[in-house]
């Protein structure tokens, strides 16, 4: 036993061949190279062209998509704002005449709630001048007017934002249309290649394809979650003008039977 062990310790450890330990050499430099040089670009450029019209339909509804969601929060953080103040100046216990008559002498063109309120005052001073009609005809009327502007508000408010669910809920199927037409393509290339393919063949025409459903997802995820985000916004907006108008017309009718 022991004079096993010496002798194993005698021997000496042959060094790996020169061209072995290059081999291995090359080969990790080319994997370190291959990493840190990956590119998209090549991919889009070096798609079919099927695929590269896909792609170029969806960069453009990104950036139809994008282009709504800002101008959307702009509208929408301007219409919340605006009902803030205009509840703020409507409870404060100013006078109604007052408060119409600062309504219809400003340049600018009024919103929200204080457009509800315009044509609901507006049409209660006009039917109350008619002689004849009763009280519930003059707040009918009133109710008839703030219904009909708070819907033009609405519908402003939602403007868009069908095109925005249907950006959302599409894209990712168009990508995975680009992905089927790229596979497509890329098998049909190889299969009528002679000589023998590998993976290393089968990769590019792969990775240009899945890029097309990569493109779908990150077009879809901002679309899906800004209109779920701006209905939300659009639901509260609606409850509000609702709850004004309510609110007002029980004002509106209590002037009425001031009058009578």
């Amino acid at each position: 036993m022991t004079s096993s062990l010496i002798a194993l310790l005698a021997t000496t450890v042959q060094a790996l061949p020169e061209e072995a330990v290059q081999a291995v050499t090359d080969g990790a430099q080319a994997a370190g190279k291959a990493t840190t040089e990956f590119s998209l670009w090549p991919l889009i450029t070096n798609a079919s062209i099927p695929v590269q019209l896909i792609m170029g339909l969806l960069v453009i509804a990104s950036i139809t998509s994008w282009v709504i969601i800002f101008r959307k929060w702009r509208v929408i953080r301007r219409a919340r704002i605006e009902a803030d103040h205009f509840e703020e100046r409507f409870w404060s216990g100013a006078e109604l005449s007052k408060l119409y008559a600062g309504t219809t002498e400003r340049s600018r063109s009024v919103g929200g709630l204080e457009a509800i309120f315009e044509a609901g005052f507006r049409e209660f001073n006009r039917i109350r001048q008619r002689r004849g009609v009763d009280a519930r005809a003059q707040l009918e009327g009133a109710q008839r007017a703030m219904r009909a502007t708070g819907s033009r508000e609405l519908d402003g408010l939602e403007h868009n934002l069908e095109l925005l669910a249907n950006i959302g809920s599409t894209s990712p199927y168009i990508g995975l249309v680009g992905t089927v037409f790229g596979i497509m393509v890329t098998m049909h290339s190889l299969v009528s290649a002679s000589k023998q393919v590998g993976i290393a063949d089968v990769a590019p025409g792969i990775s240009e394809a899945l890029l097309a459903t990569a493109m779908g997802l990150f077009v879809a995820i901002p679309a899906v979650w800004a209109y779920n985000r701006y209905a939300t916004s659009v639901e509260r907006l609606a409850v509000r003008y609702d709850a004004f108008s309510e609110e007002f017309s029980s004002i509106l009718q209590r002037q009425t039977h001031l009058d009578e």
